[in-house]
């Protein structure tokens, strides 16, 4: 009979002897290309000694993975500089295929539901979640598409138009991955992802004197922000924790994302995204999970939480990184309401460890010696919010965490 042990022995020892094979054909790929290199290029080569023979799983039992990630580094570094070495792949698709991962409907919140009723809906899908959507809200269903036809309208400019009627003012301006590799070709349109960030009155001196008319986009902002900073009060009464917001509106600034490619897919910290649902459509979101993807409901707004509202909440919110992304097949173009925070922002968590915990920590409130110090327990350092804006947005690392560094 097969034993569960067993089957853990088996496996640990297919993937060691994977791991070994794929080394062994490295080996063999190296020694076959440097055959034809330069003698500067060549692996070194130890005469007079017989080379021993790979290592069998069964030898390398005491192998740590510190030792293995050394070896491989040591080898990957007297690779000939000219070698093109291909690695295989696993099978991992693009974050923004649709072919390969399971669409979620994110949770219904209605914002005619009774407070008690819309507080325990938004804290059930922050806390599980860290995004839903939202119906029966103000926004008119008729705005969003014309506001649309205007963004849309924007990456028509020409390229040097783009650049002169929203410099690049960070995070600020037209975006472009074409702007540091051929500044002198202006009038070329180009084939990356481009994006405005555009503030809350979607203008400037600039396209004033052009005439270009933004009234739409302006309106379908500020219709946004207000519908954004009633959700983030409705969060924090759930919560428990003061809106900072609440009676100094300065503290929180409005950027309007407005993205036209799949890779515009820069990360700027936020407290919570919105995203009208302007036709059927579906989104990739980076959540804590990992990417998923999403088809809110025609004329609904999906909201997701950013790793600023987590950080706030101590860890209670789960959040997602970055905006949502149309994924492949769909239109590529998107426009993205973030409600973020003034640059020269410090950011900090806003309820203790104790409102969190709620029933849990009542109950061991007799123990008064301790209790209020492990109420007080914070989750996140405090820490610049212009430097960990500045960092996420350059870095574009999605696979660790950038929230991580700040945990206590």
């Amino acid at each position: 009979m097969v034993t569960f042990a067993s089957v853990i022995i088996l496996n640990s020892f297919w993937q060691k002897s994977l791991f070994h094979m794929y080394i062994s054909k490295i080996h063999v790929h190296v020694m076959a290309s440097s055959a034809d290199q330069k003698p500067h290029g060549h692996l070194p080569v130890h005469h007079g000694a017989t080379t021993a023979p790979p290592p069998t799983p069964s030898t390398q039992s005491n192998l740590t993975s510190e030792s293995t990630e050394d070896a491989i580094s040591r080898l990957l570094h007297r690779l000939p500089c000219n070698l093109s070495l291909s690695l295989p792949t696993r099978g991992r698709s693009s974050p923004l295929s649709s072919t390969t991962t399971s669409v979620i409907t994110p949770p219904v919140i209605s914002l005619s539901d009774p407070s008690p009723t819309l507080h325990s809906s938004l804290l059930s899908a922050s806390q599980e979640q860290g995004f839903f959507q939202l119906i029966h809200h103000l926004i008119p269903s008729h705005l969003p598409p014309i506001a649309e036809t205007t963004s849309i309208s924007l990456f028509d400019l020409p390229h040097h138009q783009k650049r002169l009627l929203f410099p690049n003012n960070w995070p600020l301006g037209f975006n472009s991955p074409d702007d540091d590799d051929d500044d002198d070709n202006d009038d070329t349109t180009t084939n990356g992802s481009e994006s405005f960030c555009l503030d809350l009155s979607c203008s400037n001196e600039s396209t004033t004197e052009s005439n270009l008319d933004l009234a739409s986009l302006r309106e379908l902002t500020s219709q946004m922000e207000k519908l954004g900073l009633k959700v983030m009060e409705e969060l924090a009464s759930a919560a428990g924790f003061e809106n900072p917001a609440r009676d100094d509106p300065s503290r929180v600034r409005s950027l309007m994302w407005i993205s036209n490619g799949p890779n515009s897919s820069r990360i700027y910290p936020y407290v919570i995204g919105l995203h009208y649902q302007i036709r059927c459509q579906q989104y990739s979101l980076l959540s804590d999970s990992g990417w998923i993807h999403v088809s809110p409901q025609v004329d609904s707004v999906l909201v997701t939480l950013g790793d600023i509202a987590q950080v706030w909440s101590n860890g209670k919110f789960k959040k997602v990184r970055g905006r949502a992304l149309p994924v492949s097949g769909d239109d590529k173009s998107s426009m993205s309401l973030l409600i973020t925070l003034p640059i020269e922002s410090t950011v900090s968590a806003l309820i203790p460890k104790l409102a969190m915990n709620g029933i849990e920590e009542k109950e061991n409130e007799d123990d008064d010696c301790c209790s209020e110090d492990a109420g007080e327990e914070m989750l996140f350092h405090s820490f610049s919010f212009e430097d960990y804006a500045w960092r996420v947005y350059h870095e574009r690392l999605f696979r660790k965490d950038p929230l991580l560094r700040y945990r206590i």
